[in-house]
């Protein structure tokens, strides 16, 4: 007999740890068989979110990420050296820098979609379309009441 509390017994913020540990080890598992096992924490995500998007000021990858200037500069300059992104100067304002994929970038995010459909269609598989749509919905109201709280927040701030 197993010794794990039933999960429906297990708060949120462990289920959602380990749900996103799920998918980055099955994402990072498909990446490492094709030679993409070099890519840092954050990394993922930066790469998946730049293949919905032409480029990306780094600027918002700060804010999307909730790191340092200084943090995703860093995450910025390994994936650069790595040969996932390149930046180039914003046409419409030089001082800032665009970030985009590389073919080798785009390679990773396409295998990256892939692992993730895949585990999307086991999960379907396990619990049906309709339970997965749910917590889909679930996730995106929590997510909905985050960006409520940091907008209340931020008014609260620029009020004093």
């Amino acid at each position: 007999m197993s010794d794990r509390p039933p999960t429906l017994a297990v708060s949120m913020p462990t289920l959602l740890r380990q749900a996103q540990q799920t998918y980055s080890s099955a994402l990072r598992t498909a990446l490492k068989r094709e030679g993409h096992d070099d890519i840092p924490t954050n990394g993922l995500f930066v790469i998946g979110g730049l293949a919905r998007h032409d480029g990306v000021p780094i600027g918002r990858l700060v804010k999307t990420l909730g790191i340092t200037k200084q943090g995703a500069g860093q995450l910025v300059d390994t994936l650069v050296s790595r040969g996932y992104l390149e930046r180039t100067p914003d046409p419409r304002d030089r001082r800032q820098l665009i970030v985009t994929l590389t073919q080798r970038g785009r390679a990773t995010a396409e295998l990256q979609m892939t692992a993730r459909l895949a585990l999307d269609k086991a999960l379907e598989a396990s619990v049906g379309t309709t339970a997965v749509e749910n917590a889909r919905r679930t996730l995106a109201a929590l997510i909905d009441l985050g960006r409520s709280s940091t907008e209340e927040e931020q008014t609260e701030e620029e009020q004093s």
